[in-house]
């Protein structure tokens, strides 16, 4: 600290047309390294080494993002957050970064109003994507006033606010996504039933310059092949029995927006020919009709099957998958980020309390350690059912295991999944080491010693997946 007082300026860092970070902890050494990880991220760097005076800077001059240190889960750092967040309202983005092995800090400080919350030095690589995406944060705000005058959709507009997670992939994800946005191209999102496509393609749309457009949506599996294709492409008076009027198709429909098209591997091949030649020459015919209509639509398109696969067995045209292919977004599975597991619950727990006037606010650890543990073959859209159950049949301010509608353990069909080619080597390592541990009685070195590596590495993935407490001795 310098005759100035408790705010610290980084010498040579702070520049005036450079976003400003507000580094808030009270520790030396941690206060130094937050520094050097920030110093290549073209921003500039403040440092507050105590509560009050980084409170009277986000008063005054606030930056566009708070980086506090939480320590050991230390209280008055989790009330700094809390009043911080007060203060600075939706235009400043806040980063929690917690030492501590324990997920309840990082699961505390979201609760209290942190955008994003990192494990350090574990997720240390990541800070460089969160902070990138923090810094947007700002920008979205104004575009929810935006849209609250009439300019944008408010919904729309809160998608990509709606994605949640910390863990290095979705940060790596939501990256990809602001480049997609940015761009022309067709996208192709794929990921397992319940991970969240449509909302990272209404994110695509809402990021665009599109964003004042319509997002149309339409699950290509729900409907026969005549009724999509009248669907896609509208029809005219008189098409087929029923049609007394024309009816425009959602290509129509989202002219000057984004069509998103779930389940676009259950197209017939028939209609697979028109949206191909609808990719090429941005042109159609409706159902019945010869006049060509040509819309400025653009497709997002989402599937959880490999279409690649779908090619090579002849089910799938490969013309049209190299057109619908130009970018591709990877959705994980809920199993390979399990550090988002208490936040996501979370989430869901106030949101379920809320709407069933309930005044649950936290899970018992038992639950939490359920919660942790249990690999969610549906995905976040499980997870949502799960706890809003729970919050349905919770009697007391906290949600218990016996809550929880958790009926699946670890049994040998888990192995034999193992050996189904596509699984990640990162789920193999998950599987090897819980289960080793599970049966060892929770030793480190026992399992360590058992598959041929170090305690330390076994330690390092525990606290990586959020489920340090597993270990005993």
């Amino acid at each position: 600290m310098d005759a100035r007082g408790s705010i610290v300026h980084a010498a040579a860092i702070v520049e005036a047309k450079k976003p400003h970070v507000l580094i808030v902890d009270d520790d030396p050494d941690s206060r130094e390294e937050l520094v050097h990880q920030l110093v290549g991220q073209n921003v500039a760097v403040e440092i507050a080494d105590d509560a009050p005076s980084a409170l009277a800077r986000l008063s005054t001059e606030p930056p566009q993002l708070v980086v506090i240190g939480l320590g050991h889960g230390k209280p008055h750092a989790l009330e700094f957050l809390e009043r911080a967040r007060q203060i600075g309202g939706a235009h400043i983005a806040f980063i929690a970064i917690s030492r501590s092995s324990h997920p309840e800090a990082l699961v505390e400080a979201f609760r209290r109003g942190a955008d994003h919350c990192l494990s350090f030095p574990e997720q240390a690589e990541a800070l460089f994507m969160v902070v990138r995406r923090a810094l947007e944060k700002p920008a979205l705000a104004r575009e929810v006033e935006r849209a609250r005058e009439g300019i944008l959709d408010p919904a729309a507009a809160a998608q990509i606010g709606m994605i949640l997670g910390a863990h290095p992939s979705m940060q790596r994800l939501l990256d990809k996504v602001m480049a997609a946005a940015l761009s022309r191209a067709t996208v192709l999102i794929h990921g397992e039933t319940g991970t969240g496509k449509e909302l990272v393609a209404a994110a695509v749309h809402t990021k665009s310059k599109r964003s004042a457009g319509p997002f149309v949506r339409l699950n290509c599996s729900a409907l026969a092949e005549t009724v999509l294709e009248s669907e896609l492409f509208g029809h005219e008076k008189g098409a087929f029995t029923g049609a007394a009027t024309r009816r425009k198709g959602r290509f129509e429909q989202a002219d000057g927006g984004t069509l998103f098209l779930d389940e676009v591997s259950e197209i017939p091949h028939s209609v697979q020919v028109k949206l191909l030649r609808f990719l090429q020459e941005r042109q159609f015919e409706r159902v019945g009709g010869n006049e060509t209509v040509q819309v400025d639509t653009r497709i997002v398109a989402a599937t959880n099957k490999n279409l690649q696969k779908l090619v090579e067995d002849g089910r799938f045209r490969e013309d049209l998958y190299y057109r619908l292919n130009v970018v591709r977004l990877d959705v994980p599975p809920l199993r390979a980020r399990p550090s988002d597991v208490p936040i996501l619950a979370d989430h869901f727990v106030r949101r379920f309390a809320a709407e069933n006037d309930k005044t649950i606010s936290s899970f018992s650890e038992r639950a939490v350690n359920a919660l942790l543990a249990y690999p969610w073959p549906g995905n976040v859209r499980e997870l949502q059912n799960a706890i809003e159950q729970a919050v349905v049949l919770c009697r007391g301010e906290q949600v218990e295991l016996e809550d929880l509608p958790l009926s699946h353990t670890p049994n040998e069909a888990d192995s034999i999944r193992l050996m189904v080619p596509g699984v990640t080597l990162e789920e193999v390592e998950r599987f090897a080491i819980l289960r080793t541990l599970d049966a060892v009685g929770g030793s480190p070195t026992k399992a360590a010693a058992i598959l041929g590596i170090s305690r330390r590495t076994i330690q390092y993935r525990l606290q990586e997946w959020g489920l340090a407490r597993m270990a005993k001795g």
